[in-house]
């Protein structure tokens, strides 16, 4: 099958000014008061816990001092280690929401300064070989008019600490074949049928294009499953470790 390549997003006056605009004050996300931040320090300091142990490599919070879940021991997964910044929860999910469907990009850069204060994600950005955000299909990129993945990938790039990030953001190193029906509500098996051949690599791409450590940037991980077809498409490809970063991670179920 030939991968039909998403058509190169050229922002519009109006988004490339929200992004600007996004550091003008506004309303508090979460109670509104204004004018205020983002967030105000109050919500702040009750909505994120930018310390909370989470699994090295799920990203899943953890109950006890431990660095790996139950569940990734079990089953060794396909990341070498994957970090989030909050849970897909109240008051995070209105924010990647507006991102996603309503053309809000300047979320994009709040999303990278949160991921930025994660513990191992500056780590992970330095160790990167090449930075990949997850692909839309063709069709759903000509939908929406950007991809939100690349968006927070080259947010962090952006306000990284200068000097940190070697790696290139390569958004048409990973191609997305099929248009997937829509995951959410599926369990973690019905998502890896869904996804079954749905990634490919960009035809001629070579092992030292990807380099010892392709680091993938998605908005929200819910199961798992999208990274680890790309990440187990990478490793066919001579990837030796694949880390991830996403902004946000559906906690499991009874957590």
């Amino acid at each position: 099958m030939t991968a039909a390549t998403p058509e190169k997003h050229r922002p519009s006056l109006w988004q490339r000014a929200a992004q600007v605009l996004g550091h003008l004050p506004s309303q508090c996300l979460v109670c509104r008061s204004w004018p205020s931040d983002w967030i105000c320090a109050s919500c702040a300091q009750v909505c994120w816990q930018p310390g909370l142990r989470r699994c090295s490599r799920c990203a899943l919070p953890l109950p006890a001092s431990t660095d790996v879940c139950a569940g990734c021991l079990r089953d060794t997964p396909l990341l070498q280690c994957c970090h989030a910044a909050v849970d897909y929860s109240p008051p995070w999910d209105g924010m990647v929401l507006r991102l996603k469907f309503h053309q809000q990009l300047a979320w994009a850069n709040r999303m990278a300064q949160m991921l930025l204060r994660t513990p191992g994600v500056l780590a992970s950005l330095q160790q990167a070989s090449v930075i990949l955000p997850v692909p839309l299909s063709a069709g759903r990129m000509r939908e929406r008019g950007y991809n939100q993945a690349l968006l927070l990938a080259q947010a962090l790039c952006r306000q990284a600490p200068p000097g940190l990030v070697r790696a290139q953001v390569e958004p048409r190193y990973l191609q997305r074949l099929l248009d997937t029906p829509a995951q959410a509500g599926l369990d973690r098996a019905a998502r890896l049928r869904n996804l079954r051949h749905a990634f490919a690599l960009r035809p001629g791409l070579q092992a030292q294009d990807l380099g010892a450590c392709p680091l993938l940037v998605d908005d929200v991980m819910t199961t798992g499953a999208t990274l680890g077809a790309v990440a187990q498409l990478l490793q066919t490809r001579g990837a030796p470790a694949v880390q991830a970063l996403v902004f946000a991670r559906t906690p499991a179920p009874g957590q």
